[in-house]
């Protein structure tokens, strides 16, 4: 088959190679850009950005091409800057189609607009981007501009976006930001009052990558904080300074600025629209609006998929015609302007077989070809391969060797558990706004109309670690849900110094953790304190309900590890075919099988029937009831009697977020390919793991959004396109107390990493402390260390190019 034809600039990609290349229009052209230029971008050019990668190493500006076998991963992004001519701007987008063509129309395409830039994008340049003014059309010449002093507006959290300011004023700066001043023979660092802190440190950064730049010609990086100019300020600095902002005009300076958008993005309902041409008219039919299944797609057409601000997709199908392909990218296109969503809404093409995990988590359920669900991996321990059959089985006959757990964190966050569950508890149940304890012998026995607060105690490696989880009943009272949540927190705080995980549990969706320190058999009994039901229990036998009750319990295995037993209406109308049913009588106990209930549901029911003594248990398989079970259930009604399959739980890739309610706006940004340096100590970060969130809280994140660690998570649940469990556990997790199913997630994982406690701010302000006598050439005298006694492996500090040293590494103090 003969190769598409193509740009010649795309003759330079390497084939089943990992890659990363840049070019720029000009003159209508494509001009590859120097990699030792990644990272520099004109406001007045257009440029096409294309990476692949094999899902093993990052992709990122600065990876080295490396031959691979599996399929690659491969994006092309086309970035247009603010001032592009249209012209420039329509080539990128035309090259773009013809590389995606060149590579076989597998890539996904994304559309980035200056100042809009997607996380992914930002993700590919670790020393941050820098938008530079000019371009090609305006005659710019890159070496006259070399050695023009510049002014740098410096945004962003955690990759900085560095903007040259058009003019060098007071009027271009702000009191909520950090401001660059490059004057060549001194690279100024100026704090705004109220710049926040990460900022800074980005700023830092930045600046001292300008000094090397510069070479021998810069004789220092110069932090000044806002108000004490004078003081920051050396005589030769001053004078320097002064010649392009002059202290007598600082009231030009502007206040802060927000950082985030005045208006919050529109929660618009997400919409399918298909895209067909095969009565021979071209159409876009409106298919539904949200919640969206996979099978909503066909690959015979191709699709778009509006999330309203938040981004369009443009999914293409396999058998889809050349006008559907084509020209559904520019319908998505025009809908930014039909819609009135903002310019800069990001437009994505993906390829039938080929779309990534983000729009994946579009579909309320995903199921990849001949993939499996839940694990999908093998793990290794001493020698053994154990699959996902194995653990079940294991896990199940408690013979599962749980040190594994502590080897490979992976194993314990994909089964999430810490341990084996035979750890120390105490159960707790609410009672008048306070807690009372509730007895051994009721343990994994639940009320409905209650709440309960555990409090489990475990070791590893000979230290304790502790989770309290708050278990809410569907039938509770707003005042009990509330006293539970405040509890949990009082009992962390008080008996265990604020270093316990909080686990909020909701009836019917135990975590299987939640399950195992209970023997893996959960009973929940309807009623509680409130409603008089208290005293179903004996009094002088707690594992036994009043003799002369008659009570009927639904056993269900809602997923691998959890078996449940819940009281239901004692009617024959409450029986289903697809599970296994305990009907209690003061004479007897019936055990109903169901068609389709599965072996570990009736062993469950017999384990938990068999606790009842001196009662005889008859074991019935549904179609060969006699009349004495009839009688018993209150007579023959009609009820669900289709065999169905064991509804099978969709597992996505786990997804981090940083988490924001600055000034009431809550925003979400996610960071991909994550590791532990990601969970920054002044955030708050939310990590999806599919079938439960965990809201990990940093030890300098703000105290307002500590307290809305779970309206956080909530307001993540509601806003998921894909219509996700409101009740989907949540757990919170205190930074430096990790347990091993949230590590898991994050690969290596280095314990030490905030050992010693101190923060970015103090190390920063003792670093910005610098005496004026001393010029400022090495890192130590600019760069903050998130902790200088952090310790990493020996590997890791021989790295060659020190952009690839850990974020709080000094590359000239490794040792």
């Amino acid at each position: 088959m003969p190769e598409p034809i193509a740009d010649p600039a795309f003759k330079a990609i390497p084939k089943n190679s990992t890659f990363f290349f840049i070019w720029r229009i000009e003159k209508l052209q494509l001009a590859l850009i120097p990699k030792e230029n990644y990272g520099s971008f004109y406001s007045g050019d257009s440029y096409i950005v294309a990476v692949a990668s094999d899902g093993k190493e990052k992709a990122d500006s600065q990876m080295k091409p490396r031959t691979v076998k599996q399929p690659l991963d491969i994006r092309i992004h086309f970035w247009l800057g603010e001032k592009t001519s249209q012209d420039e701007a329509g080539v990128a987008a035309y090259k773009t189609v013809e590389l995606d063509n060149y590579l076989g129309g597998a890539p996904v395409q994304h559309r980035e607009v200056q100042g809009y830039e997607s996380t992914r994008f930002l993700s590919y340049f670790r020393n941050g981007l820098r938008i530079l003014e000019g371009g090609v059309a305006s005659g710019f010449h890159h070496v006259e501009q070399e050695s023009a002093p510049k002014l740098f507006h410096v945004k962003g959290k955690r990759i900085p976006i560095v903007k040259q300011c058009e003019k060098i004023s007071w009027a271009s700066m702000n009191k909520g930001d950090v401001f660059i001043l490059d004057a060549i023979a001194y690279v100024f660092l100026w704090n705004g009052e109220t710049a926040n802190h990460m900022e800074k440190i980005q700023g830092a950064k930045v600046a001292q990558q300008l000094k090397a730049e510069h070479g021998s010609a810069c004789k220092s990086v110069v932090i000044i904080e806002d108000g004490n100019e004078e003081k920051d300020l050396g005589s030769d600095e001053k004078q320097v300074f002064e010649l392009h902002l002059p202290l007598s005009r600082k009231g030009e300076l502007k206040e802060e600025t927000s950082d985030v958008e005045v208006e919050k993005k529109r929660r618009t309902q997400i919409t399918l629209y298909r895209c067909t041409d095969e009565n021979d008219n071209f159409e876009v039919i409106e298919v539904k609006k949200g919640p969206l299944f996979q099978g909503d797609l066909n690959s015979n057409d191709s699709f778009i998929v509006d999330n309203g601000e938040n981004g369009i997709w443009v999914w293409i199908g396999k058998k889809a015609s050349k006008d559907e392909r084509t020209k559904s990218m520019k319908i998505a296109e025009g809908f930014i302007e039909k819609k009135n969503y903002p310019s800069h809404t990001p437009v994505t093409r993906v390829i039938d077989g080929g779309e990534p995990i983000d729009f994946k988590s579009l579909f309320k359920s995903w199921r990849d070809y001949a993939s499996v669900t839940g694990f999908g991996n093998t793990y290794s321990s001493g020698g053994h391969v154990a699959k996902e059959a194995d653990l079940k089985r294991l896990l199940e006959q408690n013979k599962f060797d749980f040190s594994i757990l502590y080897d490979n964190t992976k194993i314990a966050a994909e089964v999430q558990m810490v341990d084996d569950g035979s750890g120390e508890k105490k159960v707790y149940r609410v009672k008048n706004f306070d807690l009372i304890e509730v007895p051994e012998s009721e343990y994994g026995i639940f009320f409905s109309g209650d709440c309960y607060l555990i409090v489990y105690k475990y070791f590893i490696n000979n230290r304790e670690n502790a989770i309290i989880y708050y278990w809410i009943g569907n039938s509770s009272t707003p005042d009990e849900k509330g006293t539970v949540a405040l509890k949990a927190i009082e009992i962390d705080n008080t008996q265990l110094n604020g270093r316990a995980v909080q686990v909020r549990v909701i009836e019917g969706k135990e975590p299987p953790h939640f399950s195992a320190i209970f023997g893996r058999k959960i009973i929940i009994f309807r009623g509680g304190f409130q409603s008089g039901f208290h005293n179903r229990l004996k009094s002088n036998d707690k594992n036994h309900v009043e003799a002369n009750e008659k009570y009927l319990l639904q056993v269900r295995r809602t997923n691998k590890f959890v078996t449940r037993a819940i009281e239901v209406e004692c009617s024959a109308s409450s029986l289903n075919s697809n599970d296994t049913f305990i009907l209690y009588t003061p004479d007897c106990i019936f055990l109903w099988a169901g068609k389709g209930s599965i072996g570990d549901e009736r062993e469950a029911a017999k384990s938990i029937a068999s606790k009842s003594e001196n009662k005889e248990i008859e074991f019935i398989s549904e179609g060969q009831e006699k009349d004495d079970f009839w009688n018993a259930i209150g007579g023959r009604k009609d009820y669900a009697n289709d065999k169905a399959l064991q509804q099978k739980e969709t597992i996505f890739p786990p997804r981090l977020f940083q988490c924001s309610n600055a000034k009431g706006l809550f925003t979400v940004e996610e960071i991909f390919d994550f590791q532990q340096t990601d969970l920054v100590q002044e955030d708050v970060m939310l990590l999806d793991a599919s079938n439960c969130i965990f809201i990990w809280i940093g030890n300098l994140s703000n105290e307002e959004e500590r307290k809305q660690a779970i309206k956080t998570a909530h307001e993540y649940l509601e806003t998921d396109p894909r219509d996700r469990d409101p009740d989907t556990p949540i757990i919170i997790v205190k930074q430096g107390y990790e347990p091993l199913n949230f590590t898991g997630f994050f690969g290596a994982w280095n314990h030490s990493l905030w050992a010693n406690g101190k923060s970015n701010d103090s190390t920063y302000d003792e670093l910005a402390k610098k005496d004026h006598g001393q010029a400022a050439n090495s890192s130590k005298n600019i760069l903050p260390n998130n902790n200088p006694c952090t310790k990493y492996p020996i590997e890791v500090l021989r790295a060659r190019d020190t952009s690839d040293l850990p974020e709080d590494v000094d590359p000239l103090k490794k040792e």
